[in-house]
């Protein structure tokens, strides 16, 4: 079978099983099975494809059509330019939390300490020590699984510098130390919610990464509060959001005494990110 015609093929079979990006889906995959890029598809389309191959991708259109997500198929994410490695221990790296690397890399100044809160993958806090200068980080989870693939990832991308050290821990319960910036993205989905959730994201992402409790503030609360002792002064606390949630984290900080308290807008108009000053 060609190139060109086995895509295909794979487009059909993802647009009947209801897969929203089916085209950019089934190519990724080509991509990955035959170590191709798009070029190949536009230009090589009528070359034969391997017959291990096609076996090997009809396996990964067969996945990918029960929602197994496509990077859980790849195990990798594209994140701030960088290609990090995931798996089902780990929250997949979105471009909304881009938004929220971004705006601390304005303040980033070097040499100082960031603690990344509910590191997952530890995309947020790789990339905030890769695109800064003699900076250090702490990332802390509860999962030790998911510490595991932020290792490898701070190993691809931070070599053997030793400038984040990854600690398995129930929120602060073994952090020490001060920090310039708290950053996080934590479970903020309430509880209700998660059933109405795609498959993808329901079935098959770890829930301790998405579930924040009744009301989905559960993560907020705790860190607003307990962050304070682990942020020197004039210390930044940056929370990602979900897009209905800007009003009550912003209340839940300056209730808890941080100044300048700052929504920002993702690329869709959506609030996305939350940061505040302590100065106390």
């Amino acid at each position: 079978m060609t190139y060109r015609k086995i895509y295909e093929n794979g487009c059909a079979a993802l647009s009947a099983a209801g897969i929203e990006e089916a085209a950019l889906d089934a190519r990724l995959l080509l991509e990955y099975v035959c170590g191709t890029t798009r070029n190949d598809l536009l230009v090589h389309g009528d070359r034969p494809v391997e017959s291990e191959q096609e076996e090997k991708y009809l396996q990964m259109i067969a996945k990918r059509r029960s929602r197994i997500p496509l990077q859980h198929l790849t195990g990798e994410q594209d994140f701030m330019g960088l290609t990090f490695q995931v798996n089902e221990h780990v929250l997949i790296p979105r471009q909304d939390t881009e938004i929220l690397v971004e705006e601390v890399l304005k303040e980033l100044h070097d040499g100082m300490r960031i603690l990344d809160m509910c590191t997952g993958s530890g995309c947020i806090l790789i990339s905030l020590l890769h695109y800064s200068n003699g900076c250090q980080g702490v990332g802390a989870d509860i999962s030790e699984k998911a510490l595991a693939v932020a290792c490898e990832n701070a190993k691809r991308f931070l070599g053997g510098e030793g400038s984040a050290v990854f600690l398995q821990s129930d929120l602060f319960e073994h952090v020490t130390g001060k920090y310039e910036f708290i950053v996080s993205n934590p479970p903020y989905i309430r509880s209700d919610v998660i059933p109405t959730l795609m498959p993808e994201v329901r079935d098959h992402e770890p829930m301790r990464a998405l579930d924040g409790a009744e009301d989905g503030l559960y993560f907020y609360r705790r860190i607003v509060a307990d962050g304070r002792a682990y942020l020197v002064r004039g210390g930044k606390l940056y929370f990602e959001i979900g897009h209905d949630q800007a009003e009550a984290v912003s209340a839940l900080m300056r209730d808890a005494g941080f100044l300048e308290v700052t929504v920002v807008k993702d690329y869709a108009g959506l609030d996305r990110v939350v940061y505040g000053t302590y100065i106390k």
